[in-house]
């Protein structure tokens, strides 16, 4: 069974998120979804999600496109994928935090041969969440 692994805030859980789910279940079997941490969205965001974690799980699991959503560690960003071992991790195309010594982290974890793959945006300049948020705030 091929394991492919997602992270996100998923805040107004939206089409974008939806296509973005779609495209990373294509590449495997079972897709575990991480869900970013309200203190953690703090903290790379400087702001506050507009949901809170476990909104944002029950919205991600609704969804019906992942087979398993969890939330993220607070302690260890990695522990999931040590703990998972993922064939695949599927990147968001903006998604810039935690990535920047992914391949290290994964050499390090014997996890070489994990594929890591950028997906593609779906009409970024409508679906995104900050836009979205924007109009939901006006």
């Amino acid at each position: 069974m091929k394991k492919v692994l997602v992270f996100g805030t998923f805040d107004i859980f939206h089409e974008g998120h939806r296509y973005f789910l779609r495209q990373a279940k294509k590449q495997g079997d079972f897709l575990r979804v991480v869900v970013a941490r309200d203190e953690t969205v703090f903290k790379v965001k400087r702001k506050k999600p507009l949901h809170n974690e476990k909104q944002r799980l029950v919205q991600v699991e609704k969804s019906g496109l992942s087979d398993e959503v969890i939330l993220g560690n607070l302690k260890d960003k990695y522990a999931v994928v040590k703990k998972i071992a993922p064939e695949i991790i599927c990147l968001g195309y903006d998604q810039e935090f935690f990535i920047e010594n992914l391949e290290k982290k994964l050499q390090e974890f014997g996890l070489e041969k994990t594929k890591i793959i950028r997906l593609k945006s779906y009409k970024r300049d409508i679906f995104k969440s900050s836009l979205l948020a924007k109009e939901k705030l006006k």
